[in-house]
C-alpha cells in the first residue's frame, strides 16, 4: 500500500505561515486541508493521514483551539474521511506526533499525563472515523510507550508505530531500530516503521535492521525527500529528492519488507504518484 506525502511542507507552500499550527486550519480553513488530501488520493494513495500531528492537548498549547482539542481531532478525521471516500478502499490514519517535551527523568512531563493526552487524542480520532492510528516521528521509548498505552486504553483500532532516526540509524535519544521493532511488535503494533529522518540511504539501512531483527514483520516506511536546506527568502525548506528518486528507493524498501511506503517532509502529490507507479506497476522481488 502507498501512504500519502507531506502535510506541513505542502501546507506551507499553500500559505501556512511559519509558527502557525497546521491543526488550526481544521477549524479555520478545512477546504485547504481537503485540497491537499484530495491531491494525494488522486495521486494513488491508499492511506491518507489526518492533519493532527500536533493534535494532543499538550502540543496545542500555541493553538487558539487548545481547549477544543478533541473537536479538532474529530473534525480532522472527518475531513480526511471525506477525501478518502473519493476512491474505494482508501484508509484514513489518525496522525499522533510527539507532545513537544520529554518525560521524566529527561524532562518535565509525567508519563501518566502524556498517556492521558494521547488517550484523549486517540479517542477523538476514533470517534471521527479513522481506520487506524499512527504514532509517528517518535524518538524515545518513554513517550512512544505512553502514546501506545494511551491509545490502547481508549480504542482497539490498529496502531502503527513509526520512529524518526535523525542521527543516521539512531534517534536523537540513541534508540536503535532493532530495539524498536522488538519492543513494539511484541506490544501488538500492526506495523512498525520509520518516517522523516535524514537520507534515503540511511532509511534503507534502518529498514534492513528492522527486517533482519524481526523477519517478515510488516513495515511502514515514509522518509523525507532528502535533507532540507533552508530558503531564507521564503523561510521554507527545499528538498532535493525528485519523484524518481523516491520511487526508486520505495521499491528497495518494499523488497526489504515494507508493506506501506510513502513520503514525509518535502513529498508532493507528484512524488506519491511516482511511488505508486514504481511499487504497483512492476512485479515485486526483481
Amino acid at each position: 500500500m502507498v501512504a500519502d506525502g507531506a502535510t506541513g511542507s505542502n501546507l506551507q507552500k499553500m500559505g501556512l505561515k511559519p509558527g502557525q499550527p497546521p491543526e488550526d486550519l481544521v477549524i479555520d480553513s478545512p477546504d485547504q486541508i481537503s485540497q491537499l488530501s484530495d491531491s494525494f488520493v488522486e495521486a494513488g494513495s491508499d492511506i491518507i493521514l489526518t492533519c493532527t500531528f500536533g493534535g494532543t492537548r499538550m502540543r496545542m498549547k500555541d493553538s487558539k483551539y487548545q481547549d477544543r482539542a478533541p473537536e479538532v481531532n474529530a473534525r480532522a478525521a472527518g475531513v480526511a474521511r471525506k477525501a478518502a471516500s473519493a476512491r474505494e478502499g482508501v484508509l484514513v490514519a489518525g496522525s499522533m506526533g510527539p507532545v513537544g517535551a520529554l518525560i521524566k527523568p529527561y524532562g518535565p512531563l509525567d508519563a501518566d499525563e502524556v498517556k492521558a493526552t494521547f488517550g484523549e487524542q486517540a479517542k477523538a480520532l476514533a470517534e471521527g472515523g479513522v481506520d487506524l492510528l499512527l504514532i509517528e516521528t517518535m524518538f524515545s521509548f518513554e513517550e512512544t510507550t505512553a502514546a501506545f498505552d494511551g491509545a490502547r486504553s481508549t480504542t482497539d483500532l490498529p496502531i502503527v508505530v513509526s520512529f524518526s532516526y535523525d542521527r543516521g540509524t539512531r534517534t536523537m535519544m540513541g534508540v536503535k531500530p532493532r530495539d524498536v521493532i522488538k519492543k513494539y511488535s511484541e506490544m501488538g503494533a500492526a506495523l512498525v516503521g520509520a518516517n522523516c529522518g535524514t537520507t534515503l540511504e540511511n532509511m534503507e539501512a534502518v529498514v534492513k535492521e528492522y527486517n533482519t531483527t524481526v523477519p517478515d514483520f510488516p513495515l511502514w516506511v515514509k522518509p523525507n525527500a532528502g535533507v532540507p536546506r533552508m530558503d531564507i527568502q521564503t523561510e521554507q525548506g527545499i528538498y532535493d529528492m525528485s519523484p524518481q528518486d523516491m520511487a526508486a528507493y520505495s521499491r528497495k524498501y518494499v523488497e526489504l519488507g515494507a508493506r506501506v511506503v510513502g513520503g514525509c517532509c518535502g513529498n508532493t502529490a507528484e512524488h506519491i504518484a511516482a511511488i505508486v507507479e514504481a511499487v504497483k506497476s512492476q512485479p515485486q522481488g526483481n
